[in-house]
């Protein structure tokens, strides 16, 4: 994930390393993600359908990558409704990382 500030990454590379071996807790652990690191933007229809035409795939097939379902990725289209944080996490990863990370 892209940290805020090189300070920030530093805090957070530091904390991470504490979790791993035990010292910090995932409560804490998750107040130091909040704190360093950059919220993912939101996805409104409009980025959502440039995904699908980007990568060619259909709402059913973009809904199976996300886990969720047709009519979901349906109504995020008619901007009737906004994915969640799990949803808009996975679609930072297929614009940024590409279609195999979700693979």
């Amino acid at each position: 994930m892209k940290t805020k500030s090189n300070i920030l990454e530093a805090v957070h590379e530091t904390a991470s390393g504490l979790h791993r071996l035990g010292f910090i807790d995932q409560r804490k652990m998750r107040q130091y993600d909040a704190l360093c690191l950059e919220p993912i933007s939101d996805y409104d229809s409009k980025k959502i359908r440039s995904l699908r035409d980007r990568y060619k795939i259909s709402q059913a097939v973009l809904a199976s990558l996300l886990n969720t379902s047709t009519s979901a990725v349906r109504q995020w289209e008619t901007g009737s409704k906004h994915p969640s944080g799990p949803s808009q996490k996975l679609l930072y990863l297929l614009e940024h990382k590409g279609l195999e990370a979700l693979l």
